[in-house]
Formats: C-alpha cells, structure tokens, sequence
C-alpha cells in the first residue's frame, strides 16, 4: 500500500519545481487543492452508471478548433491556451456543439514505489454552464479514464483539482492536499 512519502514522490517526478512557481505561491493559505489517484488495473469504465440526456454523444474533438475554444471560454478563460491539440481534446457533444472538454494528458513514464509506471490522466476538465448537473461531464470522464486504460496506462491522476468528491464517484481517490506553501495535513 502507498505511503503519503510515495505519493509526494510521483508528484514530485510528475511536476517538478511545482512549488516554486508564482501562479502557484500565490495561493492563500485556506485554498485548499487536491491530487487524485486511480489504479487503472482496477477500473472498469461502464462500473458506475451515468445517466445522461438523449442526445449527447462523446469522442475526440473534431472540427473547428476555434469552436472548442469558445467553449472552454465559456468554463475558463485561462484554460483556453492549453487547447491546442484536438488529438488530446476528449468531448462531449450535442449535435456538433461541444458541451463538456477535458484534456487527455499524457503525464509521463515514472518511478513509483520502486517501479516504472505509465501515468495520464484527464486535466481542465469541464462543462458549459447550461449543461452542469446532467451527468455529462462526468461521464466523459469516466470515458477518457477508460481511454488511458486502453492506452496502458498504469495510474490516472487528477492534478490541481477542487472538486474530489465528484472525481472520486469514479473511483479516483486524494492522496494529497495543498496550498501555496505545499502540501498540508
């Protein structure tokens, strides 16, 4: 079973410097983030039942990337930069209007607890306002997990993210917290 000293040890390989950064200094003390694992091994994508609307269709972004982009300016303005790739960009679709993103990362190729692992996982994940509270976002993630399953991937990992107990419906689990100053508890 992985120890807290493990975990900071993938995020450490996964995301060098990470607490050297401004953006991430910055970061008031009472704003607290979580890391999150999956053991791929384990996952089972159709596991958890997802009811969406009728209608709504998932796949890999097609099509004008400026569309996407529109759309995830509608969730974060800030996040627009990092949608540049449509091979990466997982979606959920009605009709051809994406309506839910997220970014299937490749994180890398790293030592954890004394062995070499494959971790992806999904990043900037999220929903057009009139479309939340429908299952879809959800399930997309769980699509884009099972996804990296079948890519052979070992781990899918949740970096940054302040909304665990919904990534954690999947399975996902917190392994670590942080703020500005590093990690906490």
């Amino acid at each position: 079973m992985p120890e807290r000293k493990d975990y900071i040890e993938l995020f450490d390989n996964l995301f060098p410097n990470f607490f050297t950064w401004d953006s991430i200094r910055a970061i008031p003390d009472d704003h607290i983030c979580e890391e999150m694992i999956l053991d791929l091994r384990a996952f089972s994508p159709d596991e958890v039942k997802i009811d969406i609307p009728e209608g709504i269709t998932f796949g890999f972004f097609h099509g004008n990337l400026d569309d996407l982009r529109r759309s995830v300016a509608e969730v974060d303005d800030s996040w627009v930069r990092y949608y540049n790739d449509p091979s990466r960009a997982f979606c959920a679709f009605d009709g051809e209007r994406v309506v839910s993103f997220c970014d299937v990362d490749e994180m890398g190729t790293v030592p954890f607890m004394g062995k070499t692992v494959k971790v992806g996982g999904p990043g900037c994940v999220g929903t057009i306002p009139s479309y939340r509270r429908r299952g879809i976002g959800l399930r997309m993630v769980q699509l884009a997990t099972g996804i990296l399953k079948d890519r052979g991937f070992d781990y899918s990992f949740i970096h940054y993210t302040g909304v665990a107990r919904w990534y954690a419906k999947l399975g996902y689990e917190t392994v670590l917290r942080w703020n500005g100053k590093g990690f906490v508890d």
